[in-house]
């Protein structure tokens, strides 16, 4: 192995990653929907010539092992690329996770061949589908938007109309995925401006040298990480909620040995009939998570990190299912239950280092129809709630937790943009689960419709509380609330599609995180 500054080598680990940052900065300023340029729902990485994620910003985490799957679809079905390529995707079956996250890939040519790849994935507010949002109560893929497989959206710096024109003839707010994808192709060209910057101040040998050692580096410090985790097999159990009522259950064995770690699903849910599938990607991302967390040292964030964690589950089962099955709420919902059955297995070799659950969920609210003067919208967000307690504080409240990290869309904008206010919007005291130290609080959010529209959530968390740890009680669950303008009041499902009339109140309170240990030993 060449020799390696220690140095040098934490410069190249900020200089990528500062590539990474400073495209989701040109994203988030010139983005156009609320979703991306206030709730920054969105990530993005470098990648080297063979599709090895060198860097990825930190943004959203599910979208860690689900980047370099669309990267590598990327590079299997385009072999002649040229400057100025953008290639475009949101097919889960094929480089995606869910449609309505459009990822770009666009290559970084050095000495005549792409040396790098950079990629953005954003979460766009509609692509289609059944319902506004793109987020449906759905049975099949073909009823939740347009499907995208990796295909050329710029070739040679020109853009394929005739593509352009396909994707917005199939959503409902067009001018607003025009502005979004535009806002992507400029954080491929300060990526790429960047990478170029470096290439000309420190020559290219440079650059590929220590982007393959900061790989080597990462994969070292896990692997060092996970040896000194006890060796043996870790089991945990638990539950998605249908739209039926039905449990569908995901069990998880984690395989401790040596410097590695395999988290397999065997006995997990099959496929089922509703948009709580998920491509292995998504499953993948989880479970990477969920290793990161549980590391003492910073590492970077690269392929590296990857390599001692295995990830198998049964083609057909509901974390790896096939296609057409339903995956709309996978990558947001299924995750967050990935997530949770994974850090449970990993408490029984780690009790010290794992938290109890978090609120299990992103509450995901859809929004749609038409304003005033006719013109459609399409609104998208994600609610915090309840973070779980750890072994050493009280968790904390009113956050995104686990999978997802976006910001909230701040009441004056929500308002200014879409026909509807909110008549409240705070913590739930007392939904934390108590324990020595105690839950996040969940919070309350108030919508009261000013135009009829179309409503969709998934969220969970509703009939099951997020679990304590080590003799903590369970944060509260959740709650959907339809409020009448007659003072009526309608408990709603986990997850439904409702068509409402101007003056009613949806209340959402998201469940509060579970306690850890026994509260008759806090001192407060």
């Amino acid at each position: 192995m060449a020799q390696v500054d220690p140095i040098l080598l934490e410069i190249y680990r900020h200089r990528f990653a500062g590539v990474a940052e400073e495209m989701g900065v040109t994203l988030q300023r010139t983005g156009y929907s609320p979703n991306i340029k206030e709730r920054l729902d969105y990530s993005c990485a470098v990648f080297d010539a063979q599709g090895r994620m060198v860097a990825q910003a930190a943004h959203i985490p599910v979208h860690l092992g689900a980047m370099p799957a669309s990267c590598a679809a990327a590079l299997n079905h385009i072999t002649d690329w040229v400057p100025g390529d953008v290639v475009v995707v949101n097919d889960p079956f094929d480089g995606g996770n869910h449609l309505p996250d459009i990822t770009m890939v666009s290559p970084v040519f050095m000495a005549g061949a792409p040396a790098f790849f950079v990629a953005s994935r954003a979460h766009h507010a509609d692509v289609g589908g059944m319902t506004p949002g793109s987020l449906p109560l759905s049975t099949e893929l073909y009823q939740e938007g347009i499907i995208i497989p990796p295909v050329r959206l710029y070739r040679a710096g020109e853009l394929n109309s005739d593509l352009m024109r396909m994707i917005l003839c199939n959503v409902r707010t067009p001018d607003e995925r025009r502005g979004d994808l535009a806002a992507q192709r400029a954080a491929h060209a300060i990526g790429e401006r960047r990478l170029m910057a470096y290439l000309d101040a420190h020559g290219m040998s440079e650059l590929l040298t220590y982007a393959t050692h900061l790989l080597d580096y990462s994969e070292r410090l896990t692997r060092t990480e996970i040896a000194t985790w006890p060796d043996g097999v870790y089991k945990f159990k638990d539950a998605m909620e249908q739209p039926d009522g039905k449990d569908a259950v995901i069990n998880v064995a984690a395989r401790i040995r040596g410097s590695t770690v395999t988290f397999d699903f065997d006995g997990t849910q099959s496929e089922v009939e509703a948009p709580i599938n998920t491509v292995h990607a998504v499953t993948a991302s989880a479970c990477y998570y969920v290793v990161r967390c549980l590391m003492r040292e910073d590492i970077p964030v690269n392929a590296g990190c990857f390599a001692p964690v295995t990830v198998t589950a049964l083609e057909g089962c509901m974390v790896n299912a096939r296609r057409p099955a339903a995956v709309a709420g996978g990558n947001v919902e299924t995750s967050q239950r990935i997530t949770d059955a994974a850090f449970g297995a990993l408490a029984q070799a780690l009790p010290q280092c794992v938290a109890a659950a978090g609120q299990g969920t992103m509450n995901n609210v859809t929004i749609g129809g038409k304003r005033a003067d006719g013109t459609p919208f399409a609104y998208y967000e994600t609610l915090g709630g309840g973070m779980g307690a750890s072994p050493v504080s009280d968790g904390l409240s009113g956050v995104h937790v686990h999978m997802s990290n976006t910001l909230n869309t701040p009441v004056e904008a929500l308002e200014l943009q879409f026909p509807f206010r909110v008549r409240e919007y705070a913590l739930l005291r007392g939904s934390g689960g108590r324990g020595r130290y105690r839950g996040g609080e969940g919070l309350a959010r108030e919508y009261e419709l000013l135009a009829p529209a179309t409503v969709t959530m998934l969220s969970e968390r509703r009939r099951y509380a997020p679990w304590g740890l080590g003799g903590g009680l369970p944060g509260r669950k959740g709650r959907n609330i339809l409020l009448g303008t007659t003072g009526s009041e309608e408990d709603l499902p986990a997850k439904f599609t409702r068509r409402l009339d101007a003056g009613q109140r949806l209340r959402i309170e998201t469940p509060g995180g579970g306690g850890y240990a026994d509260r008759k030993s806090r001192s407060t």
